[in-house]
């Protein structure tokens, strides 16, 4: 935007000439007496300075907020004799997505004449050129980074930046942020633990059941979603309702039986995301509800496996939590679509409107001085509402939950 001095105007008006009046003495004659005039000395007329002319005034420059994003491009697959794996590929696909949607968010904002500059980083997906880029003075003296995306990058990238400083933003990953230990993080994605937490809440405060039953693989893995969950729910019930947990070998649920009700909904937490564990005790679960209703609660990812039958979930009342969830019946997701197809010439993914999202909420913050507010926000693909742990950052604890009703997820809350 260009901005043009206003010159002062002079003031117009007539010159008016004072007219001299001749003051004419007479004076009377006398033989004896003649007066003699002598010169009166007048004090000599200080001049008078007009005054000073005022000084333009100077606009001050605009705000210019800097933003640097490091994400995994991997431009070093395109040199001479050199070309992208099938994992990497994929990754670039990321990159580029996310890029295009928060750049389209920082051009948006533009309208209300907020000023950016955009800088780009390859992380490659290398940690130690993600390790490297932390030392980079252009990256350190960036009003707000964003990334690395990947937990093992961002690990080694926040290792150095520890003391305080402006907000570095992991956009993607779901990690939580006891692994990382920084207070600068803001961490988007909501962790695993927060879905877990969710879920006891509604089965707390809606729900009631007298007991519920948390069904594992025995695997490891299941723990992460199982701790927090039996933490929750202990907390929110005052450990008036009864957790039953209990290892599900080849779908056997016999031992179960006794401890079930034929008059009202069996509440089964289920966390894990193993696809043989899952076929075998969705089917067993299946069967059990033609005798005794079923309620089940899955874990977040079952959203994306292609291989879990929709109609089958349908029957046993399935709810998952999520934190992406976009409806694309309204008026600014078409739009976004819209402008999105126009200028880059390709369909939005959902890294797309993740970007999108994050520039639009971080890019508002800092144009707007108010990055430390982190005010709640409600996106396209997801909602903010940031809650601040000691030594651990900003983290979204925003989840929905979700239900199969009509074959397809719809929100519950």
């Amino acid at each position: 935007m260009t901005s043009v001095r206003n010159r002062l105007l002079l003031l117009s008006g007539n010159r008016w000439l004072i007219g001299l009046f001749t003051v004419l003495a007479i004076g009377a004659c006398s033989p004896k007496t003649r007066w003699v005039s002598k010169p009166v000395n007048k004090p000599a007329e200080k001049s008078v300075e007009p005054p000073p002319a005022p000084k333009p005034v100077v606009p001050p420059a605009p705000k210019v907020s800097v933003i640097s994003l490091i994400l995994p491009f991997g431009l070093n697959h395109i040199g001479p004799g050199q070309s992208y794996t099938r994992i990497s590929l994929k990754e670039a696909r990321i990159a580029a997505d996310y890029y295009r949607g928060f750049k389209l968010a920082l051009d948006s904002l533009t309208f209300y004449g907020y000023n950016y500059k955009l800088q780009l980083f390859d992380s490659r997906d290398n940690g130690s050129q993600a390790h490297g880029l932390a030392y980079n003075p252009r990256v350190r003296a960036s009003d707000l980074i964003v990334g690395p995306v990947f937990p093992d990058d961002v690990k080694l990238f926040t290792s150095v930046l520890t003391s305080p400083r402006k907000p570095i933003v992991s956009p993607l990953s779901p990690e939580s942020p006891s692994v990382f230990k920084n207070q600068n993080l803001v961490t988007v994605n909501p962790p695993l633990e927060y879905h877990a937490w969710a879920t006891a809440r509604y089965i707390n405060d809606r729900v009631k059941p007298q007991k519920v039953f948390i069904l594992s693989s025995g695997f490891s893995e299941d723990n992460k979603y199982i701790v927090p969950f039996k933490r929750a729910l202990d907390s929110l019930s005052g450990k008036h309702i009864k957790i039953v947990t209990i290892t599900i070998v080849r779908g056997q649920l016999s031992i179960l039986t006794p401890q079930l009700f034929k008059d009202k909904q069996n509440i089964f937490v289920i966390p894990s995301t193993n696809q043989a564990f899952l076929t075998v005790t969705l089917h067993s679960l299946d069967t059990l509800n033609a005798r005794y209703p079923v309620t089940i609660f899955g874990h977040p990812s079952w959203e994306h496996f292609l291989f879990l039958k929709p109609k089958q979930l349908q029957r046993l009342r399935t709810h998952i939590t999520s934190a992406d969830n976009v409806d694309y019946h309204t008026a600014e997701t078409i739009n976004f679509i819209r402008n999105y197809r126009n200028t880059w010439h390709t369909e939005p993914s959902a890294y797309a409107l993740k970007g999108f999202d994050e520039g639009l909420y971080f890019g508002r913050l800092l144009a707007e001085n108010s990055i430390k507010n982190m005010a709640d926000f409600k996106g396209l693909h997801n909602s903010f509402h940031f809650q601040k742990i000691a030594g651990q950052g900003w983290v979204n604890t925003h989840v929905k939950l979700l239900m199969y009703s009509n074959f397809e997820l719809r929100k519950v809350e």
